[in-house]
C-alpha cells in the first residue's frame, strides 16, 4: 500500500500529533465530499445506503475492540458523552468509591468527581511504579468502579489491561476503559481484559472526525444503566413512527436518543476501512518501530524521555535543558511541527503511515529552534 497516497499531508508538514487530532486519510475525505454531493444534489434519496453504511461502521468497531456483536456498540457525540452515560446511568450509593489514576485526562477525571453530590468518593493512584499493585490496594468493599486509560495522554504509559480486568472480576468491580489512545493503533479486545465499558471519539488513532464515539457496554449489563435521554432512535422499532407503544432497544442503540451523526458515520466508516485493511497489528508494528527510532534519536540529541521506556506505543514525550517546553512548542508550530505541550515536555506521536525522514526533520527542527 502506498501511504503518501493514503495520507497526502503537505510537504512542508511534520505531523507529529496524532495522540491529539489525526489528519484524515484520502478515502474519508472522498467519503465525505461524496456525501455532501449526494445532499446537494439528491438529499435523502439515498438514505437507506446511508443505514447501511452506518450498520457498516458498527460492525468495523465491533471488530476493532473485540465485542461479542454490533448490539454492544453504540454511537455517541464524544467520550465525555459515553463516559457521563455512565456516571449518571448507574444506581450509586453514598460512600461508594470509584477509582481513577492521577495521570487521566480531564474527562475521565471531572464526570466522576461530578458525583461528590451524591456521596460517591474519588481515589486517585499514582501509577509509577507497579500499577496493578498500586491500584489493587486502593480496592476496598466500597469500590464499584475502576475507571482509566489504556494509555496515558501525557506519558504514554500503556496500561496492563488484562490484569486490571481480572482484579475488576475477583472483587465485584465494574471496569471502565477510555480507549481513545489504544483503538487504531494497536491490539485491543473487550473480552480479553473483561472490559463492562469502552468509550473513544474516533478522532485520534482511528483517524476520523471530532463528534462521533464509540460506546461499548457489556450486553449482560447494558439493562443497568439508568437512561437519562430519550427519542426515536433509542427504540426497538424506531422507524415505526406510528407506534404509540414502544420499547426501549435491545441493544446498545438504546444509548443513542435521536437522529444519527451520518456525515461522522460516513468518514469514520472509511477511516477504518484502511486501518482494517492495513490490519492493527501491522500497525502497531510499524508504529513501535517509528517511536524506537524516535527515541534513539532524542537520546542521541541529549533530550530527556518522559515517556516510560517500556511497554510504549504511539506517544513519546521529552524535554530539552535549555528551553521552556510551551515556548518550544510554539516555536514548533510555527514551523510547521505539529506536536502538544504535554506532561512538562513536547509531546511527539507519529503514525504507522510516516517514516524516518519525517522524524529526523522533526528532531532537526527542535535542535535549530533551541
Amino acid at each position: 500500500m502506498d501511504f503518501q497516497k493514503e495520507f497526502p499531508l503537505n510537504d512542508d508538514i511534520l505531523y507529529m500529533n496524532h495522540a491529539a487530532v489525526s489528519p484524515w486519510p484520502k478515502r474519508t475525505q472522498q467519503a465525505v465530499q461524496n456525501f455532501a454531493t449526494q445532499n446537494a444534489t439528491v438529499g435523502s434519496k439515498h438514505y437507506l445506503q446511508w443505514l447501511e453504511t452506518e450498520q457498516s461502521l458498527r460492525n468495523k468497531l465491533a471488530s476493532l475492540v473485540d465485542a461479542q456483536s454490533a448490539d454492544e456498540i453504540a454511537l455517541l457525540k464524544s467520550t465525555s458523552e459515553g463516559l457521563s452515560t455512565i456516571a449518571y446511568g448507574l444506581d450509586w450509593q453514598s460512600g461508594d468509591e470509584i477509582i481513577i489514576s492521577n495521570e487521566e485526562f480531564p474527562s475521565n477525571r471531572i464526570v466522576w468527581q461530578s458525583l461528590a453530590n451524591q456521596g460517591v468518593k474519588v481515589i486517585e493512584v499514582d501509577l509509577k511504579g507497579d500499577h496493578v499493585v498500586n491500584i489493587e490496594r486502593a480496592i476496598s468493599t466500597k469500590t464499584r468502579l475502576i475507571a482509566i486509560s489504556s494509555i496515558q495522554y501525557a506519558s504514554g504509559r500503556v496500561i496492563n489491561l488484562e490484569a486490571l480486568g481480572k482484579l475488576c472480576q475477583q472483587h465485584n468491580v465494574l471496569f471502565c476503559i477510555d480507549a481513545i489512545q489504544s483503538l487504531g493503533v494497536m491490539p485491543f479486545s473487550a473480552q480479553s481484559c473483561n472490559a463492562d465499558f469502552v468509550v473513544a471519539d474516533g478522532h485520534k488513532w482511528m483517524m476520523g472526525p471530532e463528534g462521533l464515539a464509540l460506546f461499548y457496554c457489556r450486553k449482560e449489563i447494558q439493562h443497568t444503566l439508568k437512561l437519562n435521554q430519550f427519542g426515536w432512535h433509542m427504540v426497538a422499532d424506531a422507524g415505526n413512527f406510528d407506534n404509540h407503544d414502544w420499547t426501549i432497544a435491545d441493544s446498545a442503540k438504546r444509548f443513542e436518543c435521536g437522529s444519527p451523526n451520518m456525515l461522522g458515520a460516513h468518514a469514520l466508516n472509511a477511516s477504518l476501512s484502511l486501518i482494517l485493511e492495513v490490519g492493527i497489528d501491522t500497525i502497531f508494528s510499524l508504529t513501535q518501530q517509528l517511536h524506537t527510532y524516535l527515541r534513539t534519536q532524542l537520546t542521541s540529541a541529549g533530550f530527556e524521555i518522559l515517556s516510560p521506556k517500556e511497554d510504549f506505543c504511539g506517544i513519546t514525550t521529552f524535554k530539552t535543558n535549555t528551553e521552556n517546553h510551551k515556548d518550544l512548542y510554539q516555536k514548533l508550530m510555527a514551523n510547521n511541527v505539529i506536536c502538544a505541550p504535554r506532561g512538562g515536555g513536547i509531546r511527539f506521536s507519529p503514525s504507522f503511515y510516516q517514516d524516518k525522514e519525517t522524524v529526523d526533520k522533526a528532531i532537526h527542527m527542535v535542535k535549530k529552534l533551541l
